[in-house]
């Protein structure tokens, strides 16, 4: 999986950009949680879709929670550690957490 690192608010508008070319899968990740850990290393395993037709961004949400605060308030989703987004239009059309994270739900929006 080729993760872009979440570091920068302003990494927010151009993620709203480019969900109007493609989907974008938001993975927010506290580095000290098992139960995230856990939800990366799903992601980080085989998908059936064509990965590069989608922009994969990890979020460090303890180092970035500003960031993590941002996302919830621009894209109307309840704050979750771990939390699998997807922006499609501007918008999350998908939200899920903790170990209802799953590669197969995502894929199935994302096809």
């Amino acid at each position: 999986m080729n993760w872009i690192a979440l570091t920068k608010m302003q990494q927010l508008e151009t993620i709203v950009a480019d969900s109007f070319k493609k989907d974008i899968v938001l993975f927010k990740h506290s580095t000290t949680c098992p139960i995230s850990t856990a939800a990366r290393m799903r992601l980080d395993s085989a998908w059936s879709i064509d990965t590069s037709q989608v922009d994969f961004y990890y979020l460090d949400l303890l180092a970035y929670r500003a960031i993590s605060n941002e996302i919830a308030n621009k894209f109307s989703v309840h704050h979750e550690s771990p939390q699998l987004i997807i922006i499609r239009k501007g918008e999350a059309i998908y939200d899920n957490s903790h170990l209802d994270i799953s590669i197969s739900d995502t894929e199935d929006i994302l096809n």
